[in-house]
């Protein structure tokens, strides 16, 4: 069987959740899957982009990395969002990225893609688990397959213990907890379920 094509879509202003998408493309490809990084266009202004140093450096930095189309959408049977939290809900460039897909809804191209979500936030309580699962809700609507890491592996518990998906806190531009493992941990069993979707539809 052909290996699993893993998209991983990422929003990052300061480079977190940039960082969290490079692990899980690492955990990923670990998992023998083929992985495309993407990241979501970006809606702000040039004048807010260009008045934080933090985030004109990001958009600098990770300019080589294309912008995630429809296309991708369908060559994809995994999908990894690593987004960060905007007031306990989805930053809008992803949120306008998701509305968008209605036609590729409507012709059933997003049914039973295995999908995962993790996310940051400043504050251990700052909406990291509410901007998960509003996440998924989307994904619900496409008809995909949600693959939360659960309470399936130690390295949850070390990286706080959410279950919905790997979720860290960053203050000061740093990370609280170690979330690497947990992030690669979540990437591999991403591409296991889809390896068995898809193994599924085969014989089906």
């Amino acid at each position: 069987m052909s290996k699993v094509k893993l998209a991983i879509i990422y929003y990052s202003v300061t480079g977190t959740n940039y960082q969290m998408a490079e692990w899980a493309a690492a955990g990923g490809e670990e998992a023998g899957a083929e992985v495309r990084i993407l990241k979501t266009p970006e809606l702000a202004t040039e004048d807010a982009i260009q008045a934080n140093p933090i985030w004109r450096a990001h958009i600098a930095e990770t300019k080589e990395i294309p912008e995630v189309t429809y296309k991708d959408l369908e060559w994809a049977d995994a999908i990894i969002f690593s987004i960060p939290s905007r007031f306990g809900g989805i930053p809008g460039p992803v949120k306008q990225f998701l509305d968008s897909t209605g036609a590729l809804w409507f012709n059933g191209k997003l049914v039973n893609k295995v999908v995962s979500g993790m996310t940051s936030a400043q504050n251990a309580h700052g909406g990291q688990e509410q901007t998960i699962l509003g996440l998924y809700t989307s994904m619900y609507h496409w008809g995909a397959i949600v693959a939360a890491p659960g309470y399936t592996s130690p390295v949850t518990f070390e990286a706080g213990g959410n279950p919905y998906g790997t979720s860290v806190t960053v203050q000061g531009g740093k990370m609280v907890e170690d979330v690497r493992a947990a992030v690669e941990y979540q990437a591999k069993r991403t591409v296991t379920v889809a390896q068995w979707v898809k193994s599924g539809l085969a014989e089906a």
